[in-house]
Protein backbone atom coordinates (compact mmCIF):
# COMPACT_ATOMS: atom_id res chain seq x y z
CA UNK A 1 0.00 0.00 0.00
CA UNK A 2 1.43 3.55 -0.56
CA UNK A 3 -0.15 6.41 1.21
CA UNK A 4 0.63 10.01 0.22
CA UNK A 5 2.88 12.47 2.71
CA UNK A 6 4.14 15.78 2.43
CA UNK A 7 7.46 15.80 -0.22
CA UNK A 8 8.52 19.60 0.26
CA UNK A 9 6.80 23.22 1.03
CA UNK A 10 8.47 26.33 0.28
CA UNK A 11 6.93 28.39 3.10
CA UNK A 12 5.56 31.73 2.49
CA UNK A 13 7.14 32.81 -0.36
CA UNK A 14 5.61 36.14 -1.88
CA UNK A 15 3.67 36.07 -5.08
CA UNK A 16 5.70 38.45 -7.64
CA UNK A 17 3.57 38.31 -10.27
CA UNK A 18 0.24 37.16 -11.52
CA UNK A 19 0.21 36.71 -15.38
CA UNK A 20 -3.82 35.97 -16.53
CA UNK A 21 -2.18 36.33 -20.03
CA UNK A 22 -0.46 32.64 -19.94
CA UNK A 23 -0.58 29.13 -20.06
CA UNK A 24 -1.56 28.22 -16.80
CA UNK A 25 1.06 27.11 -14.11
CA UNK A 26 3.38 28.89 -11.15
CA UNK A 27 6.94 29.67 -12.31
CA UNK A 28 9.25 29.84 -9.39
CA UNK A 29 13.18 30.64 -9.01
CA UNK A 30 15.07 27.86 -9.89
CA UNK A 31 17.23 27.94 -6.78
CA UNK A 32 14.08 27.52 -4.98
CA UNK A 33 12.86 24.49 -6.61
CA UNK A 34 16.59 22.54 -5.75
CA UNK A 35 16.25 23.74 -2.41
CA UNK A 36 12.91 22.47 -2.12
CA UNK A 37 13.73 19.26 -4.42
CA UNK A 38 11.14 20.32 -6.74
CA UNK A 39 11.08 19.90 -10.55
CA UNK A 40 9.61 21.40 -13.10
CA UNK A 41 5.94 20.19 -14.45
CA UNK A 42 5.74 18.65 -10.96
CA UNK A 43 2.15 19.08 -9.94
CA UNK A 44 1.93 21.24 -6.64
CA UNK A 45 -0.58 22.47 -4.61
CA UNK A 46 -0.69 26.24 -3.69
CA UNK A 47 -2.10 27.73 0.21
CA UNK A 48 -2.96 31.77 -0.19
CA UNK A 49 -2.27 32.77 3.17
CA UNK A 50 -3.77 36.13 2.57
CA UNK A 51 -7.17 35.05 0.93
CA UNK A 52 -7.42 31.71 2.19
CA UNK A 53 -7.64 30.04 -1.56
CA UNK A 54 -6.17 26.60 -1.82
CA UNK A 55 -5.44 25.25 -5.53
CA UNK A 56 -3.28 22.81 -7.55
CA UNK A 57 -1.22 23.97 -10.17
CA UNK A 58 2.40 22.55 -11.77
CA UNK A 59 5.39 24.31 -11.51
CA UNK A 60 8.06 26.11 -14.75
CA UNK A 61 11.19 26.83 -13.66
CA UNK A 62 12.10 30.23 -13.10
CA UNK A 63 15.03 32.10 -13.63
CA UNK A 64 17.45 31.30 -10.99
CA UNK A 65 18.25 33.70 -7.98
CA UNK A 66 15.29 36.13 -9.52
CA UNK A 67 13.05 35.95 -6.69
CA UNK A 68 10.11 34.95 -9.53
CA UNK A 69 7.35 33.79 -7.75
CA UNK A 70 4.20 34.01 -10.60
CA UNK A 71 0.85 32.56 -11.03
CA UNK A 72 0.07 31.55 -14.45
CA UNK A 73 -3.55 31.61 -16.60
CA UNK A 74 -6.38 31.13 -14.10
CA UNK A 75 -4.21 30.42 -11.06
CA UNK A 76 -3.29 33.85 -11.54
CA UNK A 77 -7.36 34.97 -10.26
CA UNK A 78 -6.92 33.32 -6.92
CA UNK A 79 -3.96 35.55 -6.23
CA UNK A 80 -2.69 39.32 -5.97
CA UNK A 81 1.15 40.33 -6.21
CA UNK A 82 2.06 40.66 -2.55
CA UNK A 83 0.55 37.55 -1.14
CA UNK A 84 1.87 35.21 0.74
CA UNK A 85 1.79 31.68 -0.52
CA UNK A 86 2.97 28.17 0.66
CA UNK A 87 3.89 25.76 -2.27
CA UNK A 88 3.23 22.26 -1.12
CA UNK A 89 4.33 19.20 -2.91
CA UNK A 90 3.71 15.35 -2.37
CA UNK A 91 4.68 11.73 -2.52
CA UNK A 92 3.63 8.03 -2.41
CA UNK A 93 5.51 6.32 -0.33
CA UNK A 94 5.40 2.65 1.34
CA UNK A 95 4.58 2.92 5.21
CA UNK A 96 8.34 1.71 5.59
CA UNK A 97 9.83 4.41 3.56
CA UNK A 98 7.32 6.79 5.17
CA UNK A 99 9.21 5.76 8.96
CA UNK A 100 12.05 7.00 7.81
CA UNK A 101 11.54 10.23 5.27
CA UNK A 102 12.05 13.60 6.36
CA UNK A 103 9.62 16.45 4.24
CA UNK A 104 12.25 19.41 2.50
CA UNK A 105 10.99 22.70 4.23
CA UNK A 106 12.44 26.48 2.42
CA UNK A 107 11.81 29.30 4.15
CA UNK A 108 11.97 32.45 2.50
CA UNK A 109 12.08 36.02 3.21
CA UNK A 110 9.95 38.75 1.83
CA UNK A 111 12.44 38.99 -1.27
CA UNK A 112 11.67 35.05 -1.90
CA UNK A 113 15.57 34.63 -0.61
CA UNK A 114 16.34 31.37 1.52
CA UNK A 115 16.70 32.17 4.95
CA UNK A 116 16.00 28.51 6.33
Amino acid sequence: MLLEFLHSKIHRATVTDANLNYVGSITIDGALLKAAKMREGQKVDILDVNNGERFQTYVIKGDENSGCICLNGAAARKVQPGDKVIIVSYAYFTPDEAESFAPTVVIVDENNKIIE
